[in-house]
């Protein structure tokens, strides 16, 4: 039976290598860099994540604040995004979960900054909150300081119309459109020069670019062609046996 897999975490693990040294199984990735560690996999498509066009409907960033969503882990930098914003002299709201994992980090390396003028920390919220969240950001922060393989929230933010100002690094330059959806830096002066600039984006073009690249209909419209590829592929096999 056709079959694929897709893989949404890190590849970097070292087991990996052996596994797909081993089995030979047919993946999909959610982006091009993720494929980086395990070159030898068999991949049969890269396919970007989607999500419902109509869930989320561009607002216009009225808050006058900078956003972080996301979890609280060094991978995220969540310090970073708070720098960030103290650099541009923007408030900046964060929404972001704290897992037992990272509870160090967040005590000795994270509720330190929350004092700082403009910073508000909201934890997890939940998708219903989300409209005034992100909607109302000026811009959505993505400082990670890892390979991210996708990040879900820079689509989520663009859905409502929001920019997006992103590290580059793993799959942000394949999500970001530098100077249409947001801005791709390398540090955080950079990035604190980008929110100063952000303002001169068009938040329906951001909403824009989302429907056309970041539906739930694209990405099963995506899935099914890949599908068929593999129906086709294997057919004259099941007709012999």
């Amino acid at each position: 039976m056709p079959f694929l897999t897709t893989l949404h975490g890190r590849l970097d693990l070292p087991i990996l290598q052996h596994i797909y040294k081993v089995f030979d199984v047919p993946v999909v990735t959610i982006s091009d860099a993720q494929r980086g560690p395990v070159p030898q996999a068999n991949y049969l498509a890269t396919i970007q994540h989607g999500i419902p066009e109509r869930l989320m409907l561009p607002a216009f960033g009225a808050g006058g604040y900078v956003a972080f969503l996301g979890r609280i882990s060094p991978e995220k930098a969540p310090d970073a995004a708070i720098r960030i914003a103290q650099r541009a002299g923007m408030p900046i709201r964060i929404a972001a979960k704290v897992d037992q994992v990272d509870r160090d980090y967040f005590e000795q390396v994270v509720k330190p900054l929350l004092g700082l003028p403009g910073v508000e920390f909201l934890g997890e919220i939940g998708d219903d909150q989300k409209a005034e969240f992100l909607g109302n950001a000026t811009a959505l922060l993505f400082p990670i300081a890892w390979a991210e393989p996708f990040g879900l929230a820079m689509i989520e933010a663009m859905a409502w119309g929001t920019p997006v100002i992103a590290f580059r690094r793993g799959s942000v330059p394949e999500i970001v459109d530098e100077g249409l959806t947001g801005f791709i830096v390398t540090n955080e002066e950079e990035a604190a020069q980008a929110a100063g600039a952000v303002s001169r984006l068009d938040r329906a073009r951001v909403r824009r670019v989302f429907e056309e690249r970041f539906t739930a209909r694209r990405m099963a419209e995506n899935y099914l062609n890949v599908y068929r590829r593999l129906i086709a592929r294997d057919q004259p096999l099941r007709e012999a046996v």
